[in-house]
């Protein structure tokens, strides 16, 4: 009975700190990201001084402990953060939730001490902000079978090669990026490293001019020449790809979190539209072709919130959910761009219109489907989990 007792109030305690993160997030992007949004994606303009505020709430360190300059909390507090952000503009959400699951939590799941001491804390405060590099221009998919090489060269390494579709190419502080150390192909001949903006031979490329998303900065890492120390080397020669596979599987939760946030944002609009707007001398929600629409609408979302609150658990509690993490990514990224369409629809002409916000949240929405592994590749991840 105890043990139940205890479990109920760490429930409720978990409960009532999700909520006043997810609080504090509303109030950060109402006040400092919704006067902003269609500016920043009109002058495809990254705001970096909103991520360096969104440092000093706490929202850049989410899932680093205290010690390291932190927020310290789990996934829960973590998706209820994304949500918000993403609700009122995904580019930024996007930018956020990037920082701290692909590079900050690269850093913090497989860094030394030493390493974790010198990049969490200026992570965390925002005071840095992370980029994470594994694509290249031929190797989307496969990326075990990427070209940029790192040579060892006694106690440094000689990086070169070029990423691309990196969140934060040009404006990152440091960047991990994953480079080959074997032969092509092998997933043990792949090593991560940190490298600091001002190392030499490291630059930024072409900046990407995209649908979507388009206040969240996406571009090219150069790397040519560039020596790096070994103790800037993340964890084992060869263990690379591993790492960024499990990096990945906290990164889909991201997604999924990010999608819901656009599926909440664009439903929530519609409805209120749908109440508002009136045809044949009545709310167009009272007929059945757009109550029907709205239904459907919110049961994905509900949908797509308990498979990602599933996954949430499992990583909190330090289980393998890969197959969890790439359901939830797979079911809540494709539900959002389905209701985002839906969204436009009920519009109508208006949703056409960038006067009114679902026409970018229907832009923004097709990322999800694309980004940290396509749904193709969801669903080979989870064909191989069910097929084990």
């Amino acid at each position: 009975m105890n043990t139940e007792i205890a479990s109920y109030d760490m429930i409720e305690t978990a409960t009532e700190t999700k909520q006043l993160v997810a609080d504090s997030a509303r109030d950060f992007a109402h006040q400092f990201i919704k006067p902003n949004v269609m500016d920043w994606d009109e002058a495809q303009h990254f705001p970096v001084d909103v991520m360096k505020q969104a440092g000093s709430y706490g929202f850049l360190g989410m899932l680093v402990p205290e010690e390291y300059g932190g927020s310290g909390f789990g996934y829960h507090e973590y998706v209820a953060m994304v949500q918000e952000i993403s609700k009122v503009d995904p580019s930024i959400g996007l930018s956020i939730a990037a920082h701290n699951s692909l590079c900050t939590n690269h850093i913090l799941k497989f860094g030394s001490l030493a390493q974790k001491s010198r990049w969490l804390p200026k992570l965390a405060s925002g005071e840095w902000i992370g980029a994470w590099g594994l694509t290249e221009h031929n190797t989307g998919s496969d990326a075990g079978g990427m070209n940029s090489t790192a040579v060892q060269d006694g106690d440094h390494w000689i990086l070169n090669g070029t990423k691309n579709f990196i969140t934060h190419g040009i404006s990152s502080d440091v960047a991990v990026v994953i480079f080959r150390t074997g032969k092509k192909g092998d997933s043990h001949g792949m090593t991560a490293f940190v490298i600091e903006r001002d190392t030499q031979g490291f630059s930024s490329g072409k900046k990407e001019d995209k649908l979507g998303m388009r206040a969240s900065e996406t571009a090219e890492l150069i790397f040519d020449q560039c020596r790096i120390p070994d103790e800037n080397r993340l964890g084992e020669v060869g263990e690379g790809f591993i790492q960024s596979m499990k990096i990945l599987d906290g990164g889909r939760i991201s997604i999924a979190a990010l999608s819901l946030g656009i599926a909440r944002g664009a439903y929530e609009a519609a409805l209120q539209y749908a109440k508002e707007r009136v045809q044949f001398g009545k709310p167009i929600s009272s007929f059945q072709g757009i109550s029907f629409k709205l239904a459907d609408m919110t049961t994905q979302i509900e949908a797509a919130e308990l498979l990602t609150q599933q996954a949430s658990q499992m990583i909190n509690e330090g289980k393998k959910m890969t197959k969890q993490s790439a359901m939830c990514k797979l079911y809540a990224s494709e539900s959002c761009v389905h209701i985002a369409n839906e969204a436009v629809q009920i519009f109508g002409g208006y949703g056409y219109s960038k006067e009114f916000p679902v026409e970018k949240f229907y832009r923004d929405a097709k990322l999800c489907t694309i980004g940290e592994g396509t749904s193709e590749i969801q669903k080979v991840v989870i064909a191989k989990q069910i097929l084990k």
